[in-house]
């Protein structure tokens, strides 16, 4: 394992083995004529329930510029639709069309393909490990508004002899 350099750091690992599961990624889902951003997308919204721009943005890891644009382009091809929030008709959110529902099943084909060799080479426990374990990191992180956090983080500046809060 690499411990000097850029090899030595956790988000520069994480980007590059997210770059490598993407390139893949988009390998399957573009035979379709969409980016790994609109797969996400569209996977999101197959839950029937529609989703605001807010919530989607969020879900699907995309800046609120970005998304609208991305959106736009989904509607344009009749893949999605914007509508009253079943919840809340003051509201707008965003559903999946059934073209759009049709396209997804495609792309989830290609998708389970590209998963399947994720496995093959690297191993099924093992990915089903590092999922896991990704997930729990990402919940640690997202914890990070807690207390304990903001106390622990002014500690570590005041023993690097930075006073500021």
């Amino acid at each position: 394992m690499a411990t000097t350099g850029l090899g030595s750091s956790l988000a520069y690992l994480l980007s590059r083995a997210e770059r490598s599961v993407n390139r893949g990624l988009a390998a399957a889902v573009t035979a379709e004529g969409v980016t790994v951003e609109q797969w996400r997308i569209l996977r999101a919204l197959a839950d029937g329930r529609g989703h605001s721009m807010g919530d989607l943005a969020e879900a699907v890891l995309m800046p609120h510029p970005t998304l609208t644009k991305a959106i736009d382009r989904l509607i344009d091809r009749s893949l999605v639709y914007r509508g009253h929030d079943p919840a809340d008709r003051r509201r707008v959110a965003v559903f999946l069309a059934d073209r759009g529902a049709e396209l997804l099943g495609r792309v989830e084909g290609g998708v389970a393909d590209h998963h399947r060799l994720i496995e093959a080479a690297y191993g099924t426990e093992r990915t089903e490990r590092l999922m896991r374990d990704l997930e729990g990191l990402v919940d640690a992180l997202e914890e990070d508004d807690r207390p304990a956090h903001h106390v622990v983080a002014a500690l570590r500046r005041a023993d690097d002899g930075h006073t500021r809060p």
